[in-house]
């Protein structure tokens, strides 16, 4: 049986800009994807801690060091620059191989450097 778990999380980064002309996703700085062991294009879920917003998207790589947290397309209608929100990547194990999987968490410093 395969079950779906959690892989890894960016816990708290704080969103720093809302694109809504763009096609939808999520620009993560690449210093924190690596962080979380995230991928470009793998599926995420946002969490909104400002708002209670929870939805899905995936993954573009964004500038190395810069911070960068940006809502695209109709994702960007659902947060506030300066919401703080939870950035989670699941994954599909079969069950044995689940109960020893640690997950990656990550929590960012202020302007989501780490």
């Amino acid at each position: 049986m395969m079950i779906e778990v959690l892989k890894s999380k960016l816990h708290c980064v704080t969103v720093t800009e809302a694109n809504l002309n763009y096609m939808g996703s999520i620009t993560i700085d690449e210093d924190l994807m690596d962080a979380a062991g995230m991928i470009a294009g793998e599926k995420v879920q946002i969490v909104d801690n400002n708002n209670g917003e929870r939805f899905e998207t995936y993954i573009i790589k964004g500038e190395r060091g810069s911070g960068a947290i940006c809502l695209n397309g109709a994702a960007a209608r659902k947060v506030q620059v300066g919401d703080v929100c939870i950035i989670i990547a699941y994954a599909l194990m079969d069950f044995e191989e689940a109960k020893s999987f640690t997950p990656t968490i990550v929590f960012p410093k202020e302007g989501n450097k780490l």
